[in-house]
């Protein structure tokens, strides 16, 4: 594949993906990748290992998770299927489980919560397993579970997505939007844009879903909050009165946390540079 350089701005200069042929420069074995996948169903899984991916469903799953794991709960099991959930749970003390999510934007009948993170509060998931299932974000997880690394992206806790990444030295990245049934969403595109534009990514091959993102991220960085009003999803929480939650999950930077998914449960992500386990 040939590579090309596209000037983003004054002084500033970022590698892109042309359409040409393998191996026609040595410069494919120099520069690191790093791509934005619009959905989840752009995820190819053979391409993964060795990779970081990040996964990003801002509207709820991983903005929620995210606030799961932050609010103290023994553990946090992201599913992919109802029938996974159940799988989990026969593993788990049933005393102590908590389920919660969604199925098609709809709260699931028999379960303890639903998709928002002022359910999840420290009190309620104290000393408890929370298994958890969505529509698409845990099925996003689920997708990029081939990868090496798999961490959840969020707006609260986007730069220290990206601080995370730039000290793993990592050198293929995957930003996977989970979208919404297979169709483009603004939120988790936005999502990735706002962890690239905290990134130095002067030596990143990036895809053109990244250099799109990043054109977005310059345009948008300062009025995120409006952007997102005038989304889908977004709407829905200005019509529904619900700005609450809305705030919360735009507050970018709000959590240091960085969610990693280990073995099918959530964990702190060990700092990039330091041994041992969070």
């Amino acid at each position: 594949m040939q590579t090309g350089s596209v000037a983003a701005a004054p002084g500033n200069t970022f590698f892109v993906e042309w359409c040409g042929f393998q191996g026609e420069t040595g410069v494919r074995d120099l520069l690191k990748r790093l791509r934005v996948l619009l959905t989840r169903e752009e995820v190819v899984p053979e391409r993964l290992p060795g990779a970081t991916a990040v996964v990003i469903d801002v509207f709820m799953a991983t903005t929620t998770l995210l606030s799961i794991l932050e609010n103290g709960a023994r553990g946090v099991y992201p599913v992919a299927s109802l029938e996974e959930a159940n799988g989990v749970a026969a593993q788990l003390d049933a005393s102590k489980i908590l389920r919660g999510g969604e199925q098609d934007a709809a709260r699931i009948e028999g379960y303890d919560h639903g998709p928002f993170p002022e359910e999840y509060a420290p009190e309620v998931v104290e000393n408890k397993d929370v298994i958890f299932v969505t529509t698409n974000g845990t099925r996003a997880i689920a997708d990029a579970a081939p990868a090496a690394t798999v961490l959840l992206g969020a707006l609260r806790n986007a730069p220290a997505v990206a601080r995370q990444l730039e000290a793993s030295k990592t050198d293929s990245i995957y930003f996977v939007c989970a979208g919404s049934a297979g169709r483009f969403s603004v939120e988790d595109f936005l999502g990735a844009a706002t962890m690239l534009s905290y990134m130095d990514v002067e030596d990143w091959r990036l895809n053109d879903g990244a250099w799109l993102a990043l054109d977005f991220a310059g345009r948008h960085e300062d009025d995120v909050s409006a952007v997102l009003k005038q989304s889908r999803a977004g709407r829905w929480f200005v019509e529904n009165d619900r700005m609450d939650a809305f705030d919360f999950v735009t507050d970018v930077g709000a959590s240091d946390l960085i969610p990693e998914v280990v073995k099918g449960k959530l964990r702190p992500a060990v700092e990039a540079g330091k041994g041992g386990s969070s």
